[in-house]
């Protein structure tokens, strides 16, 4: 690990070089080229150099108790080499963890898509406090969301909604929200105090770039159609709501809550390209089925994650055995510790299969 780091360190020092080269400065590509790659080594760089510095230490201390020092100077040089040492542990724990792969995916924006799940009314308006849940989780992160399709029920539920999530690192922190959501509480129409089941789906796609999802127009059918629901004059007037069909797999996407046809079509293609892509890594991972199942769950979303348990004011999510009793401050949408618990766990699962 030591060679590789020390290859990363020189890496860093030539960026650093090029970095001050006038003719580099002048060339914006190539500038923002090499300080994207600066950025993504100087967390490494400074954790082994900090690693460096306390094996020195450790070396230098060692070499003045060979001097056979007077025992005052010997104890403060033993309990300097053993803070050293803990140290030492602890950089190089964090510098495994820096050095796991990453995932190609973490940087980029999602679309995210709900729907109500078993209980009728109940699920769609748990549907409805999930999307909220994340639209202040996205706020509080600085990222912005744009709904692209959305059937409401009459009460406000959610019967299927899907938008985008745009921020940088948003698929990193939002991957692990993927899966069956189920809430247990009394709903407002339950007269006998019953406290009631129901769930929503939720998954959470990396969004896909055209040059990675190539969509041949001859195999999409598009439909257009009135909108429905809230919208205006144009609604039921104007065909602007778009269905898109890829016919080798079947998928079918549909967008209606922009006013023009051709945003409707241009986000459906969003989504369209994502599943796809999602469909091909499905694919691809069958055929390594019997690789590491993370205990954070398979991302699928007809798997249970959590339960939101509102008569006893707790969150559980099932992967990791974390239960918080604070349901109202998640729902407001303070995800940070889940996602930090997950991501922890991820990280320490993936460390086992270094070692």
């Amino acid at each position: 690990m030591l060679q590789k780091l020390e290859s990363l360190d020189n890496k860093y020092n030539e960026l650093n070089d090029l970095l001050s080269d006038p003719a580099i400065i002048a060339d914006q590509s190539r500038y923002q080229k090499y300080a994207k790659a600066h950025s993504e080594l100087s967390a490494v760089v400074g954790v082994y150099r900090e690693l460096k510095a306390a094996l020195q230490g450790i070396e230098d201390a060692r070499s003045m108790l060979k001097e056979d020092p007077d025992e005052e100077f010997k104890a403060m040089l033993m309990a300097e080499i053993e803070e050293l040492e803990a140290k030492q542990e602890q950089l190089e724990q964090r510098l495994k963890i820096l050095l796991l792969p990453t995932d190609p995916n973490d940087e980029k924006s999602v679309i995210m898509e709900i729907r109500a799940g078993t209980g009728g009314e109940e699920a769609a308006l748990f549907a409805a406090d999930l999307f909220r849940m994340y639209s202040r989780y996205a706020e509080q992160q600085g990222w912005k969301i744009d709904i692209m399709d959305s059937h409401f029920t009459e009460l406000g539920g959610i019967k299927e909604l899907i938008f985008v999530v745009d921020g940088q690192g948003a698929y990193s922190k939002l991957k692990y929200e993927s899966g069956v959501h189920r809430v247990q509480r009394i709903p407002s129409t339950e007269s006998g105090g019953r406290i009631h089941t129901s769930a929503a789906t939720v998954a959470v796609l990396p969004e896909a770039e055209e040059v990675e999802v190539d969509i041949n127009e001859n195999d999409l059918k598009i439909d257009v159609y009135c909108a429905s629901g809230p919208g205006g004059q144009c609604v039921n007037t104007t065909q602007s709501a778009v269905r898109i069909t890829h016919l080798p797999t079947g998928l079918v996407v549909t967008c209606q809550d922009e006013k023009s046809q051709h945003k409707n079509k241009a986000q459906a293609l969003r989504v369209m390209r994502s599943r796809l892509k999602e469909l091909m890594e499905e694919e691809k991972n069958q055929e390594t089925a019997g690789a590491r199942k993370s205990q954070v769950g398979t991302g699928d979303r007809s798997e249970r994650i959590r339960t939101y348990n509102f008569p006893q004011g707790r969150v559980s999510d099932h992967r990791i055995n974390l239960t918080l009793h604070k349901l109202d401050q998640i729902l407001e949408g303070q995800l940070g510790e889940i996602i930090d618990a997950l991501m922890a766990n991820d990280q320490a699962e993936r460390l086992k299969q270094v070692n």
